[in-house]
């Protein structure tokens, strides 16, 4: 017969995005498979308890920015002119190798970027449909319905900025829905809908959240995402609107409460979290005792970047030198972001000189694939953090990561008032200040420039280059091709028996 062994790709992610159901198939005939042991979701959602775990199953995927060995951002990070890939060897992560030096192909291409976020998306569409049956109050029905679609616009954005043409889907998949020719959308038409889904959230979700409901989505969050999301399709005029509403008055505190911490490098303090200063913070413990046996696959709870970007063979001689950890030397800094921030504030929270305690006989370490002996501070891990619950420690420290907070929202409101007037000014200076740097006069390149020093390592630093334009003269060297890598390939393994179309260029 015809061979029908399809990858489980964009069909899994819809089918088994739930979270709450299991399929088991084999190679041998998928033609005939009636999604056997395929969980009934009109048997679920019935009250609060039930819609509540599903909302926290939603919530999941946005763990993918720090959890795992594919995460955002050291991936991302390892793309951009401030770090290299870094790791054992040349081939150590096909994936992460890839985007640093250009190569990244369908084959490389981690299918999990594709597949975890659209678990989000059929999460969440699952959640929009069947909150609004459920036998609770209005009240939490429409908390509930605005953080999923707050959730799916955020899953949304993430696939759009990566693979652009991609296929929007809004309703709840099942088994006998033929989700293997759904074609692509428009970016256009994507976009579209995450600010829909954003503008109809904004209202009903809570000003400020405290204690345990910490870590989930307020209205100021939603609008600085709306704020983004604006920034990224161009539309300046909305964001900067957007981002004022989330920033009030430079230096002070909002309506929604956020205010810049006083001191930076008390941002990467692991028990300082959420601060005034975040707006989404990703939460991370090492309770949830994650393992090798299902480190990456969404079961994990740990911060991954921290052990991967802690250096090699690590080992301190003298007491004045860093407890630090040794790890897996991802994300060496390159001596190009080394030197421009060189003389800044910053500088000792965001990069940990190894090279210079080596030289001095403090500290000693082995020198990795594209050691440049600069390494990224702010996820630093030291051994005070090292878990003594079970599960692999490597895997289980619980440094938050923080998705957006106040000075990146004050950055992105400068540039979306293209770097000029007062208001631009009183943003760049109030970041400034915060570290004890004057005033310097407000330009677009400055703006610029104060994204790059102040949220260095941070994952958007790539993003930030290509949708400004200058990612050709900046990354040309590493093989960045214009037209082409402005997008990632989308994975093969998505593409075998579907519509779907690969990128130009891959």
């Amino acid at each position: 017969m015809k061979n029908k062994i399809y990858k489980i790709s964009i069909a899994a992610s819809l089918l088994i995005g739930t979270g709450l159901i299991n399929v088991a198939c084999t190679t041998d005939n998928l033609e005939d498979v009636k999604n056997l042991g395929a969980f009934d979701t009109n048997n679920f959602f019935r009250n609060e308890q039930e819609c509540f775990f599903a909302l926290v199953g939603a919530y999941d995927p946005v763990r993918k920015y720090a959890g795992g060995f594919e995460n955002m951002v050291t991936f991302f990070n390892a793309g951009s002119d401030d770090f290299y890939a870094g790791g054992g060897s040349a081939t150590d992560g096909a994936g992460i190798q890839g985007l640093s030096n250009y190569q990244l192909n369908p084959n490389t291409m981690p299918a999990s970027y594709w597949r975890d976020y659209y678990q989000g998306v059929s999460r969440t569409n699952v959640l929009i449909e069947k909150v609004p049956l459920a036998n609770m109050s209005d009240a939490i029905k429409k908390r509930f319905v605005a953080e999923s679609k707050t959730l799916r616009a955020l899953y949304y954005f993430e696939l759009v900025r990566m693979f652009g043409n991609i296929p929007l889907i809004l309703n709840e998949i099942k088994a006998n829905d033929d989700y293997y020719n759904i074609p692509q959308a428009a970016k256009t038409a994507v976009y579209a809908q995450i600010e829909a889904d954003l503008v109809a959230a904004i209202p009903d979700l809570p000003m400020t959240v405290s204690g345990d409901q910490r870590g989930r989505f307020t209205q100021g969050a939603a609008r600085a995402l709306l704020g983004k999301v604006y920034l990224y399709e161009n539309k300046k005029t909305e964001a900067a609107a957007q981002f004022a509403e989330v920033n009030g008055t430079p230096g002070g505190t909002s309506q929604y409460g956020y205010k810049l911490v006083s001191d930076f490098a008390s941002l990467w303090v692991t028990d300082n979290k959420f601060t005034s200063e975040s707006i989404f913070e990703v939460m991370h413990t090492n309770k949830g005792n994650s393992d090798w046996g299902f480190w990456g696959q969404g079961n994990d709870e740990g911060n991954s970047i921290n052990i991967m970007v802690a250096p090699r063979g690590y080992s301190k001689s003298a007491t004045t030198a860093p407890d630090v950890v040794a790890g897996w030397a991802f994300n060496p800094v390159t001596p190009d972001l080394y030197n421009f921030m060189l003389g800044d504030p910053r500088m000792g929270a965001t990069i940990l000189n190894v090279k210079q305690l080596k030289q001095e006989g403090k500290a000693d370490y082995s020198p990795a694939y594209m050691d440049s002996g600069y390494f990224l501070n702010k996820y630093m891990p030291t051994k005070d953090e090292v878990t003594t619950l079970p599960g692999a420690s490597e895997l289980n420290y619980r440094q938050n990561y923080i998705y957006i907070r106040l000075a990146d929202t004050y950055l992105m409101e400068a540039e979306a008032l293209n770097g000029t007037g007062a208001r631009a000014q009183a943003l760049l200076d109030a970041v400034r200040a915060r570290v004890g740097l004057s005033s310097v006069p407000v330009t677009l390149q400055a703006v610029k420039d104060e994204r790059r020093r102040e949220l260095a390592g941070e994952g958007h630093r790539w993003f930030d280059l290509v949708r400004w334009g200058d990612a050709p003269s900046k990354l040309g060297s590493r093989g960045f091709i214009t037209g082409k890598n402005e997008i990632l390939p989308i994975p093969y393994t998505e593409l075998t028996g579907t519509i779907l179309k690969q990128n130009p260029g891959y």
